[in-house]
């Protein structure tokens, strides 16, 4: 009940083909429901996918959909009022289908298929960019989901660009579409490359001239500049990023700012950064879902540190990232901030 009715208000997580969109990545172990929480709170964001939920021998049922992504009981919505997408991966297609209808029944209103994950384990269990070698299972998973789903729910696709060419794109791509995908998100890069460079930019841009659904450029928009180059490169008007929203928290606002979205709702971030202000509210989101999601909020916050050492201007990671205690951990970085600790 409460599903539908968000989505007779348009609360989706959803791409409009004629309205621009920035979506925040899925990014395992980070962007959890207290992160999701965090980000939507800038408005920068059209909507999140959530960490990728694994399907694998059995169907997932839907108490693990609202342990994992808590967001389903509260019409797919984060306590920041931004709208959140399910994400699935797995290789059998009556198995993920079930799983998708269980995701809905728990309260989802949008789904993703996860055909992009390149970790090793996974994709020797049948799961994420192995999928890609096979344009052909694309084409039967998307459609199992889709077949299964309500039709008012979108189903989309995440993909990279191939296995190891980047020119198995444009199979996948179109197996995705005919398979009844509502858009397809596309990481500019091969599995074997993982994340490592080059990004390729412009096969996306032929992609979204071959396809009629709508096409989400991923990968490698570190900076303002990166977005309007991919935006050139590509053509699109659908973007996602993940670690540099969380390595740069004023690129979110930039890219929104540009591309007109909720124009005078969003907030900005002042200069320098107010990382302990960030991370303050970030633990107001941990204890916001205590008991409803796994608490791992030093690891998280590393996590998040780390990514902002390396992609971004933070420079105290080496003197907290031993530190096992929130407490110890906030109080330390307060000192190197040189800001006093809060109570």
């Amino acid at each position: 009940m409460v599903a539908a009715l968000f989505a007779t208000m348009n609360f989706q997580a959803r791409i409009d083909p004629e309205k621009p969109a920035l979506a925040l990545a899925p990014m395992d172990g980070i962007t959890d429901a207290p992160m999701r929480a965090l980000q939507g709170e800038s408005r920068a964001f059209s909507f999140a996918v959530s960490e990728f939920v694994r399907v694998s021998t059995d169907a997932i049922p839907p108490k693990v959909f609202r342990r994992e992504i808590p967001e389903v009981e509260a019409g797919g919505l984060t306590p920041t009022g931004m709208p959140v997408q399910v994400q699935i991966l797995g290789g059998d297609p009556e198995l993920m289908a079930q799983s998708a209808l269980n995701a809905i029944q728990a309260g989802a209103t949008s789904i993703d298929i996860n055909f992009g994950c390149p970790a090793p384990t996974v994709n020797r269990h049948d799961g994420g960019a192995t999928i890609l070698k096979y344009p052909c299972r694309v084409r039967d998973l998307v459609r199992a989901v889709r077949d299964a789903v309500p039709a008012e729910i979108p189903v989309s696709a995440k993909v990279r660009l191939g296995w190891e060419s980047i020119d198995d794109i444009y199979e996948n791509a179109a197996m995705a579409e005919e398979g009844g995908a509502s858009w397809l998100t596309i990481h500019a890069r091969t599995r074997v490359q993982g994340y490592q460079p080059p990004v390729y930019w412009s096969p996306i841009g032929k992609v979204r001239e071959q396809l009629s659904i709508p096409v989400v450029a991923n990968g490698d928009i570190w900076t303002f500049e990166d977005y309007l180059r991919c935006r050139e490169e590509t053509g699109c008007m659908h973007f996602m990023i993940g670690r540099s929203a969380l390595a740069n928290p004023s690129l979110p606002y930039q890219i929104a700012q540009e591309m007109g979205i909720r124009e005078g709702e969003i907030g900005g971030i002042r200069e320098p950064m107010d990382w302990i202000r960030l991370f303050e509210r970030l633990n107001t989101y941990v204890e916001f879902y205590r008991g409803r999601t796994p608490g791992r909020s030093v690891a998280r916050l590393k996590q998040w540190l780390n990514l902002a050492a390396r992609f971004g201007g933070f420079e105290h990671f080496d003197a907290v990232k031993r530190l096992d205690s929130l407490d110890e951990l906030m109080e330390k970085l307060a000192v190197e901030l040189g800001v006093l600790a809060r109570a």
